[in-house]
């Protein structure tokens, strides 16, 4: 789910299944519907150059792992020159275990493309911050217009969270400074405070932007907080979703994995028609609908399912390598 990070699996009411009716040439493993031979959006010769694909839910395992099969496709596609590009919603200090499935090339989009990052040289290539005015004011009016909805920060070297933003015991005590969970520990300093606080607070230590906001709601169901967020915003922030619980995901306007792909391609000269992508959250819908071809996880959210050309199996099953593997002649168990 490329999504906040390790909240994954398929969200309640979810589609597991596809597209009905198989059709010949389906992945072996696959729901019905799961077709490597998806049409591309525009005509191109050849095997695709590209690969972009989300992380938890999609190329990960439930257990945030990298499976061996999934790792030798990796590997396989490398040695034959394709880039596979991680594209996810997790933020650059959850990274840490998955650099080394990079590639050669190096580059990986996290924050739902807010951040592009240099995994070689250990550098920023290119941030989309959230503006401050924008972050203020939307935050006011979601607080005004929802309720009990908390709010917490990812910059790029460190997070900061509301009092409550946890919640349900899974954080510390409730204290300006609070060391936080061993994750967030891992992550750098924490601090716990009024989301305009921790604003001014962050902006006196110097400059390290923000490249996500988050809101939280601990009553209402995951999309209806995630519509709710969407329509007061408007054009000022982008809003999406890729945890199962309802937490809503924000950066600047017109950030998305689709943005992110589109900027990187461009660099590469490699054209949208050439890209293939795979997903399971609503984070990745615009990054499905912009690749050439695209795949949904069994299990996605019906979003997703309805975005992409068609369905793999389940990130249990190795469902990226499977498609992977068909749609390059790569060798497999």
């Amino acid at each position: 789910m490329g999504g906040a990070g390790p909240e994954v699996g398929a969200v309640p009411g979810a589609v597991p299944g596809a597209v009905p009716g198989a059709v010949p040439g389906a992945v072996p493993g696959a729901v019905p519907g799961a077709v490597v031979d998806a049409a591309p959006r525009s005509s191109v010769g050849g095997r695709p150059r590209l690969v972009a694909t989300d992380l938890d839910g999609t190329l990960l395992r439930s257990d945030s792992t990298v499976s061996p099969r999934t790792a030798a496709a990796l590997v396989a596609l490398e040695e034959r020159g394709v880039r596979v590009v991680m594209v996810t919603g997790r933020p650059l200090r959850w990274m840490d275990d998955l650099w080394r499935y990079v590639g050669a090339h190096g580059v990986a989009l996290v924050s739902n493309g807010a951040l592009a990052w240099d995994a070689r040289e250990g550098r920023v290539l290119e941030v989309a911050a959230l503006p401050d005015d924008a972050v203020r004011a939307c935050v006011a009016e979601v607080r005004r217009r929802v309720p009990g909805t908390t709010f917490a920060l990812e910059r790029v070297s460190g997070f900061s969270r509301e009092p409550g933003f946890g919640g349900r015991g899974t954080l510390p005590a409730e204290v300006p400074g609070a060391a936080g969970t061993p994750a967030e520990r891992a992550g750098g300093a924490l601090r716990v405070a009024p989301l305009e606080a921790l604003l001014d607070a962050d902006a006196a230590d110097g400059p390290d932007p923000v490249v996500k906001l988050l809101a939280r709601h601990w009553a209402l169901a995951p999309d209806d907080f995630w519509r709710r967020v969407e329509e007061i915003v408007g054009t000022r922030l982008t809003a999406t979703r890729s945890a199962t619980t309802s937490l809503v995901e924000l950066s600047a306007a017109g950030v998305t994995k689709a943005s992110a792909m589109a900027r990187l391609c461009a660099d590469l000269g490699v054209v949208a028609a050439d890209v293939v992508a795979f997903g399971d959250m609503p984070n990745d819908v615009p990054m499905l609908t912009w690749a050439g071809r695209s795949w949904a996880m069994s299990g996605a959210h019906p979003a997703v399912v309805a975005a992409a050309d068609a369905t793999a199996p389940g990130c249990d099953e190795d469902g990226v390598a499977r498609v992977l593997e068909q749609l390059f002649a790569l060798p497999h168990p």
